[in-house]
């Protein structure tokens, strides 16, 4: 029972995203001369209940597999996967990438000998083309930047991590690219980035590679890519190229697009410059803005005249300020509400406000209470169904290589899951209270789990009662709450008495009688999703790309960085 760890994603609890790095991979891969696939298994085994993985990993002969260990969710997977790879092919290198790989590195490389190579770090086009270019020419491993690696003796080596990019515009994400791979390998659902897209095909740009902030349980934080990333201050790509990532996203697709990163991170003038450019065209889809401190109203007038269809993301984590604090977001709710007055005074079509339980300093009544400050938040701003919040556990992991992961009794935290295996093997617990790797000295991982029921249940129906959902569907959520409920009790139960030789059997039977409660239970998966047209997806323009050749959005000079 995952539990809703992906509810407010667009994804299941499988996680069957990929991370949008392979789709830079994959461009500047092909750019510089090597052939390069990606399939979603994950989604082929989802959609496909006869797809055979197996047969499918056997059927292939590349020089080398790439899996995504970016986030934790994955380990499990990642690693069976790479399991199954070297059954098939045991002479093929298999290489690991991410920030969670990043941070394991040499305990995957001693303890998992499916896996030869992790490439660290944030950046790792160029370290990855190094590598190919080694295994297909020959040359030496200790020249290939970020790179660790098993020697034939079994000695785990470890490169130098240097390539750390100052920008990103010797890269792309570029979905042109994506077409026409899908047309050479006739695998549309390969290219797939999660379970649902082709009905809702939102896609995303982003800013930055790195952060300014310090949330403190992120592994993406300042601290967390200082350490892992050797990056000290984040890549931007230049704002220009940036309004070219999402003018050709919008060429093709009549669907939202959703920009990654404060646009205001790198400073003023950055964000207007990036809004200057997108003022150049006349954009009719919808544009979603992630903000990490509530923007001006400047900014927002700036905003709304560049994007007729505007929308706003931000986390405000909890209602309480000390909470958020605590947390390391440095702003009051005078300023969050002052953000959401102004931004519907300019006509933004919708503001999504994501609020957390798990937090440090957070209690039982406390995450209660911010499901009341939803209430007041609805009630003095909800009149026009434009201001939708959201609860959700922060789970199944804390990131490691986050200030709390590394030190959490300097936090309140307790956190029972240190190494990669341990990880692993929750992710097959029988539930996600036991996937939880921490607890807090507010709560515990009970708490965690029937808290977020509770103010998911409450927060349900005061949706209900705004008009943020109609009434059907509001009951639907509502009995698949109860229904988890009534399920997360009955495994706690059956680990808690049942003897360990007949839990098995007990689960299996639970998982028969509530296999329909694991996706959407605390909110509806279109509760998350900006207006899109009829007609997704542009199809005469997107013949005119598969007719024509690639022409990758990048820099003109790359710089030293560059290829």
């Amino acid at each position: 029972m995952h539990g809703p760890i992906s509810d407010v994603v667009p994804s299941t609890p499988i996680f069957e995203f990929y991370p949008i790095g392979f789709v830079s991979l994959s461009e500047y891969l092909e750019r510089h001369g090597f052939r390069v696939r990606i399939i979603n298994v994950a989604l082929k085994m989802l959609k496909h209940q006869r797809f055979d993985a197996e047969k499918l990993i056997a059927s292939l002969n590349p020089r080398l597999f790439g899996l995504d260990l970016h986030w934790m969710a994955h380990i499990q997977g990642a690693l069976a996967l790479a399991d199954i790879i070297k059954r098939f092919h045991p002479q093929t290198p298999v290489i690991l990438g991410g920030i969670s790989a990043t941070y394991f590195h040499e305990e995957i490389l001693e303890r998992y000998p499916q896996v030869d190579f992790v490439a660290r770090g944030d950046s790792t086009e160029e370290p990855l083309r190094q590598l190919l270019a080694v295994l297909a020419n020959g040359g030496d491993l200790d020249g290939v930047p970020n790179l660790s690696w098993r020697e034939r003796s079994g000695e785990i080596r470890v490169n130098p991590l240097t390539h750390v990019p100052d920008n990103l515009d010797h890269i792309a994400i570029d979905y042109r690219h994506i077409m026409k791979q899908v047309v050479r390998y006739r695998d549309p659902r390969g290219y797939e980035p999660f379970f649902n897209w082709f009905s809702y095909p939102v896609t995303a740009v982003f800013t930055c590679r790195g952060c300014t902030h310090d949330c403190h349980t992120c592994g993406g934080s300042a601290r967390s890519f200082r350490d892992m990333a050797c990056r000290r201050r984040p890549a931007y790509r230049s704002p220009r190229l940036l309004a070219d990532d999402v003018f050709n996203s919008i060429d093709h697709l009549n669907a939202p697009v959703m920009i990654i990163g404060d646009i205001f991170q790198a400073g003023q003038e950055y964000g207007l410059t990036f809004l200057s450019s997108l003022k150049r065209r006349k954009i009719k889809n919808h544009i979603a803005f992630e903000f990490f401190r509530p923007p001006t109203r400047d900014q927002l007038e700036r905003i709304a005249e560049a994007v007729p269809h505007f929308n706003l993301e931000i986390s405000p984590e909890s209602h309480d300020e000390e909470v958020r604090y605590r947390f390391g977001r440095r702003y009051d709710n005078r300023s969050l509400e002052a953000m959401i007055e102004n931004a519907l005074d300019l006509d933004c079509r919708r503001i999504d406000l994501f609020f957390m339980t798990g937090l440090p300093g957070q209690t039982v009544e406390s995450v209660l209470n911010t499901v009341a400050y939803c209430q007041d938040l609805l009630e003095r701003f909800g009149g026009s169904r434009r201001v939708v919040p959201f609860i959700s556990p922060m789970a199944p992991f804390l990131d490691p290589g986050s200030a709390v992961f590394e030190n959490p009794e300097a936090f309140g935290y307790t956190v029972f899951y240190r190494t990669a295996e341990e990880h692993r093997q929750a992710l097959m617990s029988p539930s996600w209270r036991y996937m939880l790797n921490y607890e807090t000295e507010w709560m515990s991982r009970y708490d965690i789990v029937y808290s977020t029921y509770e103010a998911a249940l409450r927060l349900n129906r005061i949706k209900a009662r705004c008009g943020l959902v109609d009434e059907e569907t509001a009951g639907i959520i509502e009995e698949r709450i109860q229904g988890a409920t009534e399920l997360m009790h009955e495994i706690d139960r059956v680990v808690e008495t049942v003897e360990p030789h007949d839990q098995d059997r007990e689960l299996r039977h639970l998982g028969v009688r509530f296999n329909h409660l694991d996706i959407a239970t605390i909110c509806g998966k279109d509760e998350l999703q900006w207006p899109t047209h009829f007609f997704r997806m542009n199809w005469l323009r997107i013949l005119r790309t598969l007719l024509q050749p690639s022409r990758p959005t990048i820099a003109a000079s790359e710089g030293a960085d560059g290829p």
